[in-house]
């Protein structure tokens, strides 16, 4: 099979960070970068999931403010603490 060269723009450090990686798992970035292709070659799509949100709920916005509320509820005294047994199934 004929090889050929792809060259483009990548952080520094994001470069490094994940060269390292790679000799930890016993590869180089190139072969990290040629599993990568494969696997979009054979499933047509990217192999992970790309969103644009967290799709975790504790990390909504929501959430969010309502813990810092109660962090805040916390530190100023206002937030009454009830101690309960643990569930155990």
């Amino acid at each position: 099979m004929a090889q050929t060269s792809v060259n483009f723009r990548m952080d520094e450090q994001l470069k490094k960070n994940v060269e390292e990686i790679c000799q930890k798992m016993g590869m180089s970035l190139t072969t990290a970068l040629t599993v990568f292709c494969r696997k979009v070659e054979q499933e047509r799509k990217i192999p992970f999931e790309i969103t644009a949100e967290a799709t975790d709920p504790f990390y909504s916005e929501n959430n969010m403010r309502y813990l810092k509320k109660k962090m805040e509820d916390y530190k100023a005294g206002r937030l009454n603490l009830v101690e309960h047994d643990l569930i155990e199934e």
